[in-house]
């Protein structure tokens, strides 16, 4: 059995048929074939699995695809404009913010969703909104130099 949903994901309107019981996450990278998200944990404490719901940051392996039903879903696939990478995106590279790159999506979009309710955090809210994502490499302090780049305007455009 399937259900029907219709949701926006990436700007782009859909129509979709998923399983009950099937998670935000293997929609995504099963059914749309978005592999930018990554499942870490599978219990929603990593954080490399998040996308946006409403502009909100949410544990993709956490929610089921039926709960996105007349939302906007946004992935890391979702950011750049054609070759254009998102502010955010340019920011983990001007500041190195990765290193084996597993967490960078989701802590990109984690970012993403402090960035829209917050523009200019502090480096305590900046690092109490990112708790929920785990980088195994230890790259937080390049993490945090990107969001303190972004909220000063350091050269990157909002």
């Amino acid at each position: 059995m399937k259900i029907e949903i219709r949701t926006t994901v990436n700007g782009r309107e859909m129509e979709a048929m998923v399983k009950p019981n099937q998670t935000v996450l293997e929609w995504l990278r099963d059914d749309l074939r978005l592999r930018g998200s990554v499942e870490g944990c599978g219990v929603g404490v990593c954080g490399s699995c998040t996308v946006l719901v409403d502009g909100r940051p949410v544990s993709s392996c956490l929610m089921l695809a039926t709960n996105i039903e007349g939302k906007q879903l946004t992935t890391i696939e979702g950011l750049a404009t054609g070759d254009e990478l998102d502010p955010i995106q340019q920011a983990f590279l001007d500041n190195q913010a990765f290193q084996c790159g597993y967490c960078t999506p989701g802590m990109i979009m984690a970012i993403k969703g402090l960035l829209n309710s917050n523009p200019r955090p502090t480096e305590e809210e900046a690092r109490d909104y990112l708790s929920g994502n785990i980088c195994r490499c230890g790259t937080y302090s390049e993490v945090l130099a990107a969001v303190k780049s972004l909220s000063e305007g350091n050269g990157t455009k909002q």
